[in-house]
């Protein structure tokens, strides 16, 4: 199936989960270079000074607060950006949130909750946009993760709606091919990203979160999603480190799992947990996390994943080799 996808600065994007993090680097670049961006969360004074921030730039945006696990809220997001420009050409589901703890100490309630966020948010968000991209042509991009592809432990609910998100997206893409319908889907798959996220998140281990090394800034995924809104894609990794953990997850999965150890002592600090207002139920006031982590500003691996085939495989063997590393420093720890 070939898909037409206009440049960015012809563009209508719609983002959820605008204000921080990955959303808050897309909307900032895509403004920037020239995209209409209608910017959503739950979180209304945020996604105001957002877009009056990139207004004043010269960028045209407008906010839209909404809650991402209402199926009525994508369908008033879609009509907002239709009332504004005419049109929307990429619609990005990137809203989400995590918990820490070992599964048997997660309520199953909280799991829920995530999920109505995590997966729900991203199965209503496609359906809504679907709806419109199926006649007017573009892009469905949704946020999955490196966890989409192998599951790490203390992150157990978080793992598996990322699963869940990239069984929904393959399954539509799949369906939209048969029927010719000239819709691009993309599934970006983030590694570690230096943001508010473990802030954010609800916490029900003894300590602080950290993310596992290595960490990106959230400006290496914001040039994957817009990528993707320009080239079609069936799915991009960000950073070699989630490369090479769904890779080597799938292809030595018991080896793997061995691993298991050193992620745990990874997403530990030595810092006492603290009480947070996080952003499961509602708007996360907190971006600061007890232990911030610095990300890189670079992933060649990305940088050439987005370049072409030849570059492509370049880097799939820097990414095996990697791997190969990573493993034998794993088992070493």
């Amino acid at each position: 199936m070939k898909y037409r996808l206009k440049k960015l600065s012809d563009q209508v994007i719609v983002l959820t989960g605008a204000s921080s993090g990955i959303g808050l680097a897309t909307a900032r670049e895509a403004a920037r270079r020239g995209a209409r961006v209608v910017l959503a969360c739950r979180d209304q004074e945020r996604l105001d000074t957002l877009a009056e921030e990139l207004r004043a730039d010269g960028g045209q945006a407008i906010a839209v607060q909404m809650d991402v696990g209402r199926r009525e809220d994508h369908e008033r997001l879609l009509q907002a950006a239709l009332d504004a420009h005419g049109t929307v050409d990429t619609w990005i589901n990137n809203a989400g949130v995590s918990i820490f703890g070992r599964i048997e100490d997660v309520p199953v309630e909280d799991q829920r909750k995530l999920f109505d966020t995590n997966y729900w948010g991203v199965v209503y968000g496609s359906i809504v946009a679907v709806g419109h991209l199926r006649e007017h042509g573009g892009a469905l991009i949704n946020v999955g993760s490196e966890v989409s592809d192998r599951a790490v432990p203390l992150q157990g609910a978080y793992s598996a709606s990322k699963h869940a998100v990239k069984g929904f997206t393959d399954a539509l893409r799949m369906e939209l091919e048969s029927e010719g319908a000239p819709v691009s889907v993309t599934l970006i798959k983030p590694a570690s990203i230096a943001s508010g996220f473990t802030a954010h998140a609800r916490n029900y281990m003894d300590v602080e979160p950290r993310l596992p090394p290595p960490v990106y800034a959230p400006e290496v995924a914001a040039h994957a999603i817009l990528y993707a809104a320009e080239h079609p894609r069936r799915d991009l990794y960000v950073g070699s480190a989630a490369k090479a953990l769904g890779q080597f997850g799938q292809r030595m999965p018991s080896l793997a799992d061995r691993m298991a150890n050193w992620l745990i002592k990874h997403q530990r600090t030595g810092i006492p947990s603290r009480s947070r207002e996080d952003a499961l139920e509602s708007p996360g006031r907190e971006d600061t996390p007890a232990y911030p982590q610095r990300g890189r500003r670079h992933s060649a691996y990305t940088h050439m994943a987005t370049r072409g085939r030849a570059p492509m495989l370049a880097a799939c063997a820097v990414v095996l080799v990697g791997a190969a590393l990573g493993v034998a420093h794993a088992r070493r720890s």
